[in-house]
């Protein structure tokens, strides 16, 4: 296994070398495998981040090389030149290729040709760096996850999809809840749930906030609006999610010692208020460190070709 797509892409094997790498790391940062020395890794970037640059430039730099970022400026996915020939290209310069952009087809398209690493640092449909920076974040909160009743309450976009994956690969018992017409992709929710069945996990997606935090030890929310959202469908979204905020009251039906997770960025008032996003609860912020850790440990495996993959 060369590139990391989708959650997915992993076998369980993989996702706890990947988890016990990440925490090895953590522990001694400066005694990195130096995988990358005298080489560079490309980050293309084509919409700003601040959790996946600093990420992955400093995993790139603990890994002994030399991040080189390229934008939207620089060159695009299928514009110009198609995904087949910017990875030949970028293949002769580079050691690895990390990517944040739009479309899953274009990426796909470029790892399938690329002779180097390619890691999926945000796409439209997936998300699976956030999804094992979360998962590291659980571990390190109640070590046993199998069971371990989580709730996720939002749009059900790239972060949710890459989290039901990752639930079902780990046993978690996810609960979804998103208003109606914002449900998850039916692809993504009948593959994650064929795999939970398999592990023994359970995946359930409903649109009653309060029935998926019911007795929650994890409440997990992510933005309700994108960046680029006009101010129409700004609107129209504010109106369609206002139940789903993440307050004290919906917090209080899940379990008294559960924890708040977010994705970032966040937006007090709108998906969380600010006493719980600030609040005793809240472990965003480990989730958000976390998303460094499990990004030299991805690098690193992939790049000594540690991973299986699911096969």
């Amino acid at each position: 296994m060369r590139c990391l797509l989708r959650t997915s892409d992993l076998s369980i094997d993989d996702l706890e070398s990947l988890m016990e790498l990440s925490a090895l790391f953590k522990r001694r940062p400066g005694h990195c495998p130096q995988v990358f020395s005298h080489d560079t890794v490309v980050l293309y970037l084509q919409r700003p981040s601040t959790r996946t640059r600093l990420s992955f430039e400093t995993a790139v730099a603990r890994l002994g090389g030399t991040p080189l970022q390229l934008g939207p400026t620089d060159f695009q996915l299928g514009g110009g030149e198609t995904p087949e020939d910017a990875a030949r290209t970028i293949s002769r310069y580079a050691a690895a290729f990390v990517a944040r952009t739009d479309s899953d087809e274009e990426l796909g398209r470029f790892a399938a040709a690329s002779s180097i690493p390619v890691v999926n640092a945000l796409t439209s449909v997936h998300h699976p760096m956030q999804s094992l920076a979360d998962l590291m974040t659980l571990w390190e909160r109640f070590g046993e996850l199998d069971q371990l009743p989580v709730a996720y309450v939002g749009d059900g976009n790239n972060v949710c999809h890459s989290l039901m994956e990752v639930s079902a690969m780990a046993g978690v018992q996810l609960t979804v809840a998103t208003p109606p017409g914002y449900e998850p992709e039916a692809e993504v929710v009948a593959s994650a749930a064929a795999l939970a069945d398999k592990i023994g996990a359970r995946l359930t997606v409903i649109t009653d906030p309060e029935e998926a935090v019911a007795g929650a030890r994890v409440v997990y929310t992510g933005p309700w609006l994108s960046a680029d959202s006009r101010e129409a469908e700004r609107t129209r979204r504010r109106s369609d999610f206002a139940t789903f905020q993440v307050n004290e009251r919906l917090m209080n039906l899940a379990d008294p010692e559960a924890i708040f997770m977010h994705c970032l960025p966040y937006h007090r008032g709108e998906e969380v208020t600010a006493g719980v996003m600030d609040g005793p609860q809240s472990v965003v912020f480990d989730q958000a460190e976390n998303r460094l850790h499990t990004a030299v440990a991805v690098l690193y495996a992939l790049a000594e070709e540690l991973l299986v993959g699911a096969g």
